[in-house]
């Protein structure tokens, strides 16, 4: 090959590698300005508060105010007429924002209108790991007082921290807690990984739990993160699988729920399957909720809004994409649904306005393609 040859075969791969980087550039911009395009707010949706750091629960108060945690530490209210406060009422100085965990679930005590309980569940730095805890505060007004721990030492982990927190139709505590990144953990009935704990309000272990002197409720769960009773008082549960697999489960005492032995809709003795399994589709699915007779859970990589039908056992897809990650769906005292975004977690694509809660008129959900 003479000189001015080699020269033009550079020319000509230059050229190519230079239509090559425009290509996906194109390309690259097409699917960002496609999910701007979808991440617009559609009709039967309102955005009540915004510019949230990275929330993770919300619950109504008896005056139809709106308390949330955020991640790193802090716990604000939206006040009845829907406004954010700017200041955070409580603050927690010892949570280890890492990785998934940080100030995660809270929940009202049964009767907090009389006696102003209040529960959270974080991470915090125990010796040179971590560990997550549940403590329990009396709440007058934006005062809190009486700080008490129900429940610390859970292992905690980077990532699968659980986090959830409610209180049963029996006034019981249940707690989900994740295996932390060990699989063999939620296997282990000698340790907490990995399963759903069930306390009394006070944090002593209940005589009726399904094993002698333990909190442990149910066991075999990777990443258990949404609770709820249905009116027939069965314990509905959301849960991580890995690279999709994702499971809605019926919760019972003593049950083991597989994981890491089974996954998905796998079965085996002794093992309790799923009622129903994502399959090869990825959910991630986080907080849930019923309402009209029907299970709604918030869909982390998924971005996406489920509708479960326990009727008749059928799924369906909302706002996939309309908002991005969503991290906790809640039945609010209006029969309207409220969801919270999580795209500041590290793992989203954060737009203005970022993090938020929407208010959602059920009804008028469309199904998503």
């Amino acid at each position: 090959m003479n000189r001015r040859e080699h020269h033009t075969r550079l020319s000509r791969n230059r050229i190519i590698i230079a239509l090559l980087i425009v290509a996906a550039l194109v390309f690259g911009g097409f699917l960002y300005w496609d999910y701007l395009g979808r991440r617009t707010v559609p009709p039967p949706t309102s955005s009540i508060a915004e510019n949230l750091d990275i929330p993770w629960e919300m619950a109504f108060l008896p005056d139809n105010s709106i308390l949330l945690t955020e991640r790193p530490g802090t716990v604000r209210t939206i006040d009845p007429g829907g406004t954010l406060q700017s200041q955070p009422v409580l603050t927690f100085t010892d949570v280890a924002t890492v990785g998934e965990g940080g100030l995660l679930g809270m929940v009202l005590h049964p009767q907090f209108a009389t006696n102003g309980w209040i529960y959270f569940y974080y991470t915090y730095q125990s010796g040179t790991g971590l560990a997550n805890r549940v403590v329990r505060y009396t709440m007058q007004g934006t005062s809190f007082s009486d700080h008490t721990v129900i429940i610390e030492g859970i292992p905690g982990g980077n990532i699968h921290d659980g986090g959830r927190i409610k209180f049963g139709p029996d006034g019981m505590l249940y707690i989900c807690v994740g295996e932390t990144g060990n699989d063999n953990l939620a296997q282990d009935l000698n340790s907490l990984a990995g399963k759903i704990l069930r306390l009394n309000d006070d944090g002593a272990i209940p005589a009726t739990n399904p094993f002698p002197n333990s909190a442990i409720y149910s066991y075999g769960h990777r990443n258990p993160e949404g609770l709820v009773w249905d009116n027939q008082g069965r314990l509905w549960e959301t849960e991580h699988g890995q690279s999709a697999q994702d499971e809605i489960n019926l919760i019972e005492a003593g049950k083991n729920y597989g994981w890491p032995l089974v996954r998905g809709s796998e079965t085996a003795p002794g093992m309790t399957p799923p009622v129903l399994a994502s399959g090869n589709v990825t959910w991630a699915p986080s907080g849930l909720t019923i309402l009209n007779g029907s299970l709604y859970f918030a869909g982390l990589e998924s971005q996406s809004l489920f509708k479960y039908d326990m009727a008749t056992g059928t799924i369906t897809r909302y706002l996939n994409g309309n908002f991005g990650r969503l991290r906790d769906a809640t039945a609010g005292p209006d029969d309207l649904l409220y969801i919270m975004t999580n795209n500041r977690d590290g793992r989203g694509i954060p737009l203005t306005g970022d993090d938020r809660v929407i208010r959602i008129i059920p009804n008028n959900l469309v199904e998503s393609t």
